[in-house]
């Protein structure tokens, strides 16, 4: 088939169109990212991810055994924490709870579905907004609601490690909910500062990209909405590992330094650490009132700091 060309007309109709969707992204862009809160965790990225350093070091393995000495022995060091195999040593080198690791790599034609349980979850070291990640129920992923064979997860899993080098996956345990259930996790996302909790944002997802957000105080007050990624949910109780959840996350918090989203889940084995967040969103959909407390946290608690 040979190639459709525009007339001088349809170019001229074509470009002002084209130049409208530019200028449309770049103004939803600014107002995504407008705010002092936004700014500093957009600068934060900056410095994080265009060192050209930065894959040597969040890639670099570490073991609950190494002195914290080796894990702060680089420039922003947190970034070490943003691989989840670090992350995961770091937080039971801590003393908290992970769930249970079946295999890690990147050869994944070493992977033995036949010796994993009926019910697991796979994701990847590095990444962000639960893209490649499967939540498998007797081989339903309830993520995008399709079912899998083990062939199909190594496709898939193999299309993501060509198109980056330094990706692994982790299978690991799929967590029960508070009641025993195996559903789609509630995400406890914790903003702590220095040891200081912020708040709690309680994410309530249908996919990876649709679900709901209610917002806490470490008291579990609730507060008016301090973002809008997703659309506010209704009150609900607390969990009941909340106390512990708490106390693992200002522990973390302390050694992590900055500034950090630390998420969680409650399970019926209580809390259970996910993983580091230290842009969340990019900074992105912050309401005032949001941008106004987060920043008052940073100011008084990492004063100064990254």
């Amino acid at each position: 088939m040979k190639p459709v060309l525009l007339n001088n007309r349809e170019q001229n109709i074509c470009t002002p169109i084209k130049t409208q969707e530019v200028v449309l992204k770049y103004i939803k862009n600014y107002l995504d990212h407008r705010g002092s809160f936004s700014a500093r965790i957009l600068a934060r990225h900056k410095e994080f991810w265009q060192d050209p350093d930065c894959e040597n070091v969040r890639n670099t393995v570490m073991n609950i055994d190494d002195p914290i000495e080796k894990w702060k022995n680089a420039k922003n060091w947190q970034r070490k924490l943003s691989n989840k195999y670090n992350s995961r040593k770091f937080a039971e080198k801590h003393n908290c709870r992970v769930a249970q690791l079946y295999w890690q790599g990147s050869d994944v034609d070493e992977i033995n579905f036949d010796l994993l349980p009926e019910n697991y979850v796979i994701r990847p070291t590095i990444g962000h907004s639960a893209k490649s990640v499967f939540l498998m129920k007797n081989h339903y992923n309830l993520f995008d609601k399709k079912t899998y064979s083990s062939d199909d997860i190594k496709r898939v899993l193999k299309q993501a490690i060509d198109a980056n080098s330094n990706l692994e996956f982790l299978i690991e345990e799929f967590v029960k909910s508070e009641n025993g259930e195996y559903e789609i996790p509630k995400d406890y996302k914790i903003f702590c500062f220095n040891g200081e909790v912020g708040c709690i944002v309680v994410a309530n997802r249908i996919s990876p990209q649709k679900g709901t957000c209610t917002f806490y105080t470490e008291n579990w007050e609730q507060l008016k909405a301090l973002n809008k990624i997703f659309p506010e949910g209704e009150y609900e109780r607390p969990p009941l590992c909340l106390n512990e959840m708490l106390t693992q996350a200002k522990i973390l918090s302390k050694a992590y330094e900055i500034f950090i989203r630390i998420d969680f889940y409650a399970t019926d084995k209580g809390a259970v650490f996910g993983e580091f967040t230290p842009t969340p969103g990019l900074g992105c959909r912050f309401t005032k009132s949001g941008q106004k407390l987060l920043l008052s946290y940073w100011d008084k608690y990492c004063f100064g700091k990254i």
